[in-house]
């Protein structure tokens, strides 16, 4: 089986972001966009997923934090979907768990290239200097890139952080699953090809 990688560059007026996956890593974790809070989240997916990812960039933050979380969004969807290929023998559904204290988060993916995403995450306020309502942007710009439906749900919580913590947690376990390669041969789908 060739070498899952994949590496993104992108460079607008607002971002300059880098990314680089491997699928059949350990979860080595290098991440600094000039957002902790971001960082700390990327970190979540990649360690729980179990894929290596080195993540470097910056963005316009003096203005808002909007456009670096969804461009990170953007890149590490299409940073994983590179990696994929052309999806053969995954097994592409999944779905995990992930509490934290008082929250429990739930994430189903399907790594079909059809991307959708239900997000039920009921998130208002500051999370250090990250306005939490922007996260269902980095959640929208992955699910696009990926080309993955993706459905989250916070069953219970109350703290800000917690909720938000869970969901990239459980994503990272749904994506360690989904990616994980022993699906059978070929594409998976019933149709013959995904999309």
């Amino acid at each position: 089986m060739s070498s899952r990688t994949g590496e993104v560059v992108r460079k607008s007026k607002e971002t300059q972001l880098t990314a680089r996956v491997a699928l059949d890593g350990r979860g080595r974790v290098n991440v600094a966009t000039g957002l902790a809070f971001l960082d700390h989240m990327l970190e979540q997916v990649a360690r729980y997923g179990g894929f290596d990812l080195t993540f470097r960039g910056a963005g316009d933050v003096h203005v808002d934090t909007h456009h670096l979380v969804e461009d990170a969004g953007i890149v590490l969807g299409q940073a994983l979907s590179r990696a994929l290929g052309d999806r053969a023998g995954i097994t592409r559904f999944a779905s995990a768990y992930a509490p934290l204290d008082e929250t429990l988060a739930r994430v189903v993916v399907d790594l079909g290239k059809r991307p959708y995403l239900s997000y039920n995450v009921a998130l208002r306020g500051r999370i250090g200097t990250l306005e939490s309502e922007v996260l269902e942007e980095f959640w929208k710009a992955l699910s696009i890139h990926l080309g993955a439906t993706i459905h989250v749900d916070v069953i219970r919580g109350r703290n800000r952080h917690h909720i938000a913590e869970a969901t990239f947690k459980a994503l990272g376990l749904a994506l360690r699953q989904a990616m994980t390669v022993g699906g059978g041969p070929g594409v998976p789908s019933s149709k013959g090809l995904l999309g």
